[in-house]
């Protein structure tokens, strides 16, 4: 194994590693390579299904959730928390990234590539996939960080990507198509059971599963060369 991470996520909400990525994070671990996530919020804005009331409730209940997942990928087991894998949860607002000083969260995620030395980062494309602000502020801070790093210390970096260009005008005109793609049907019974983790996330399971059913199957991305 190598000193470092083989893959790193940085995400801005709970369920954003679970539906691209959780398949090819499987196939590292099972593999014996480190992994590692950092979620950026608590994702206390989203919805809450009737399953509690208050952001603060919902925050606790997308932190039980999430921990849930991980430990269905495996990422946070004993073996891979002691072969190196490792999950860093923040506090930064949820819907509210872009209200927040792009370096401090430029500084986050430099400090993640430069101490956990992946081989590859993977985060949300330009348009931040579907337009939301904190998929397109973790961007920005991403590629910051990424663009900071002498260029023979910059691990590879993907984003996550479809073959299926966005409706939207706008989002269309920052789209890249996937040039990297993994078969992770060997792990498609635990990447279901991972996705339901996330109960209060029902309605955006529906929605990625009506929309990219080929991505259940076969997780694709965008490196930027």
């Amino acid at each position: 194994m190598s000193d470092g991470l083989k893959l790193l996520l940085i995400v801005p909400h709970p369920d954003d590693e679970v539906y691209g990525a959780s398949g090819t994070l499987m196939s590292h671990l099972e593999a014996g390579s480190a992994c590692g996530l950092v979620t950026l919020t608590r994702g206390e804005a989203g919805r809450t299904l009737g399953l509690c009331d208050t952001p603060e409730e919902l925050a606790r209940m997308r932190e039980v959730e999430l921990a849930a997942c991980l430990e269905v990928i495996g990422l946070t087991t004993p073996q891979a928390q002691a072969g190196g894998s490792v999950f860093e949860h923040h506090r930064f607002p949820d819907k509210y990234l872009k209200d927040q000083p792009l370096s401090a969260l430029t500084e986050v995620a430099r400090e993640a590539m430069v101490r956990l030395r992946p081989e590859v980062v993977l985060t949300f494309p330009p348009n931040g996939s579907n337009g939301h602000p904190d998929h397109v502020t973790t961007h920005r801070a991403v590629k910051a960080a990424w663009d900071a790093l002498p260029q023979g210390e910059r691990p590879r970096l993907w984003y996550y990507a479809s073959d299926t260009a966005p409706e939207n005008e706008a989002l269309r005109a920052e789209w890249l198509p996937p040039n990297v793609r993994h078969d992770v049907t060997p792990f498609i019974v635990r990447k279901l059971q991972a996705i339901a983790c996330h109960r209060t996330q029902a309605l955006s399971t529906v929605d990625f599963i009506r929309k990219f059913p080929q991505r259940v199957t076969e997780e694709t991305f965008h490196e930027v060369r």
